[in-house]
């Protein structure tokens, strides 16, 4: 099946900077699934899988606008400590780390610019944000969305309940 608007699509990808660094993979883990054509994905990725199909894959490098953004100015937040999430127990915070933040939203990736005692600065662009990156997408499943699938995708991607 050809992946088209109302399709729910399963792929794997690997995110490479232009110099060719492997920034972040799932093909040793599950595959993500979204729906397309309702705005679930990047536009960059959900371009570059239409009309694709089962097992197809490619490579293509994708401009920031299309996939984490360009940087925004004056992102800088301060928060409490204990609003930051990592998979550590107890990380050690320094700058130059990420760390995650659950916001209205949800969770958010963030950089961490300056530690304190009980306050630390962070950035809120995503730390690939303002960047062109490579993505490698391989196919896994395609198959048509149910009618609830749909309904729920409410057009724009967000769930309102």
């Amino acid at each position: 099946m050809q992946i088209t608007k109302g399709t729910v699509v399963h792929f794997l990808y690997r995110i490479k900077d232009i110099e060719g660094n492997e920034l972040e993979s799932n093909f040793n883990q599950d595959a993500i699934a979204y729906l397309h054509g309702y705005n679930n994905m990047m536009v960059g990725v959900e371009k570059s899988l239409e009309s694709m199909n089962q097992g197809d894959e490619i490579v293509v490098e994708l401009l920031a606008a299309e996939t984490y953004g360009d940087i925004q100015a004056n992102s800088e937040q301060r928060v409490s400590v204990k609003h930051l999430v990592s998979t550590d127990k107890k990380p050690k915070w320094k700058a130059g780390m990420t760390a995650v933040v659950n916001t209205e939203q949800g969770q958010r990736e963030v950089t961490i610019v300056k530690v304190g005692k009980f306050m630390v600065t962070i950035d809120t662009n995503h730390p690939y944000a303002g960047k062109t990156l490579q993505f490698e997408l391989k196919v896994v499943d395609v198959r048509a969305a149910t009618d609830e699938e749909i309904e729920h995708a409410h057009g724009d991607g967000v769930h309102h309940h």
